[in-house]
């Protein structure tokens, strides 16, 4: 075995020719001998191979199949020898200080699974993209502070998730939850694990002193806010992480409300016209809710549904805020 790294900087890669050289590169002069750098590569088929043939201390693990972002994380995380994890996507340049800030953030408390990023767009460095996520009662998953001037969120705060786009993890936790559900393809499956570290009584944190350059959305949706193919695995996702993490008595409370909530996303998607991939999202999730693994209830753990239940109707509070700071 490679002589053990204390951090371990995993970053997943789908034709990311263009993106992969600025994310390396601004990590390489805050990089040493306590951290590896390891770029899981999902069958490119562009450029991405002969750009990472530039950098002698990255080292490449290549997919036989393109499997997806949980898939490809989790890879990486398996193959790994650090304590932590770093995950960043390959369209995100990192500010000076990035790592060590996050090391810090997560040190704090041994509670701590993972910590959030200051995400900036990258192309809009005046704008927020994300401080943490949350997630509420309606069943919607949001980016916290998204699109917020830069001016706002500075404290470090408790969140529901972190985004796996730019994230630190206590690997101790992953061995105890669980890694990511490669079920989810992609999308939510950060909010997922970060779901599941709750239940266990482990806390997720923002870190605002840790800032990175998010282009958002570059593989899967080329840059855009929607697509059909994220509508559909979003929808898809959003029953996956219900039936997944709630117990039957939560999902019965709380049933009303993520009913409405799944009405009114049908409603907005109609507008812009992916009511149809909506829907099919929908029933792609019922069908497939059986096969996934529940995260078992234990009466021990009751306190922390009743955390998580708050933090649900805090989560639409949350939102509501986001959007008035606008």
């Amino acid at each position: 075995m490679d002589e053990f790294k204390r951090i371990s900087i995993i970053i997943p890669n789908f034709n990311g020719e263009k993106y992969i050289k600025p994310c390396l590169d601004s990590l390489m002069w805050q990089c040493d001998d306590t951290i590896e750098i390891i770029v899981v590569d999902d069958c490119s088929d562009d450029g991405s191979m002969t750009v990472l043939s530039n950098y002698e201390n990255v080292r490449v693990l290549r997919n036989e199949v393109n499997s997806g972002f949980a898939a490809s994380v989790n890879r990486g995380i398996r193959e790994s020898n650090g304590e932590f994890m770093l995950l960043l996507n390959n369209d995100v340049a990192v500010a000076s200080d990035f790592v060590a800030a996050l090391y810090r953030a997560i040190q704090k408390d041994e509670r701590r699974f993972a910590i959030s990023s200051r995400m900036v767009c990258f192309n809009e460095r005046d704008k927020l993209d994300d401080t943490g996520d949350f997630y509420n009662i309606l069943g919607w998953a949001f980016k916290r502070g998204d699109g917020n001037p830069i001016s706002q969120y500075h404290k470090p705060t408790k969140v529901f998730s972190v985004c796996a786009g730019a994230a630190l993890y206590r690997k101790s936790v992953f061995d105890e939850i669980g890694l990511f559900d490669e079920c989810f393809f992609a999308y939510l499956e950060d909010v997922d694990v970060s779901y599941r570290a709750l239940i266990h009584g482990y806390e997720n944190w923002y870190e605002p002193t840790a800032i990175c350059y998010h282009i958002g959305s570059a593989t899967t949706a080329d840059g855009n806010k929607y697509s059909p193919f994220k509508v559909r695995i979003s929808a898809r996702n959003n029953i996956y992480l219900v039936y997944k993490n709630m117990p039957i008595g939560q999902l019965l409370l709380n049933f009303p409300f993520l009913f409405c909530g799944f009405m009114t996303k049908a409603a907005m998607f109609a507008t812009r016209g992916y009511v149809k991939e909506y829907i099919c999202g929908l029933v792609d999730g019922f069908k497939g809710a059986k096969s996934l693994k529940k995260s078992p209830f234990k009466a021990k753990r009751t306190l922390n549904y009743l955390k998580i239940e708050l933090m649900l109707i805090d989560g639409l509070l949350k939102q509501l805020e986001t959007k008035s700071r606008r």
